[in-house]
């Protein structure tokens, strides 16, 4: 059954089985209720520094929660894509579904850089080691998907003809 699968794709769903469900809930919860949830374990670092460091007024505060919350359903969307791609054998061989990943990855590693930041500006060190070990779950993928590239077919070649004799139909 997985003769076919690369170690990127099986990579992949796993990250994808962490960050659908809990980057969805996360993002739910801001939505729902944006200051509660911005002040929520997963997003205090954000929050925190939005209030200290930035001094926004309440309206965008909420504006910003909403933000981070689309970014987080943006990058659970193209996770999907990935997996939607990678149930499709032919599209999962050729590395089609790769594009879809490269995106998530690239998002959710610079949310969680920057999250990471605030969360080391703030003080907060159970949101900065939580951002710390999401950015090197995708820094780690990211890297296994950059070195694993698609197989390629391989082209047969024929043997050249004798003499450079053209080849006819009846010759076969």
């Amino acid at each position: 059954m997985l003769k076919n699968w690369r170690i990127g794709s099986i990579n992949g769903v796993v990250l994808a089985a962490y960050f659908i469900p809990a980057w969805t809930l996360i993002a739910f919860n801001i939505m729902v209720a944006p200051v509660h949830g911005l002040y929520e374990r997963p997003s205090v670092a954000v929050a925190l520094f939005i209030s200290d460091q930035l001094q926004m007024s309440g309206m965008s505060t909420v504006r910003a929660a909403w933000l981070l919350a689309l970014g987080r359903l943006i990058v659970v969307a193209f996770f999907a894509i990935f997996l939607a791609l990678l149930s499709i054998p032919r599209v999962r061989k050729a590395g089609g579904s790769d594009e879809a990943l490269a995106i998530a990855l690239v998002i959710g590693s610079l949310m969680s850089f920057a999250s990471m930041v605030m969360a080391s500006k703030v003080g907060e060190m159970a949101a900065l080691r939580l951002h710390a070990t999401e950015l090197l779950l995708l820094l780690g993928a990211t890297i296994v998907l950059v070195i694993e590239r698609p197989v390629r077919p391989r082209v047969e070649t024929t043997a050249p003809l004798g003499l450079e004799q053209a080849e006819l139909l009846h010759n076969r």
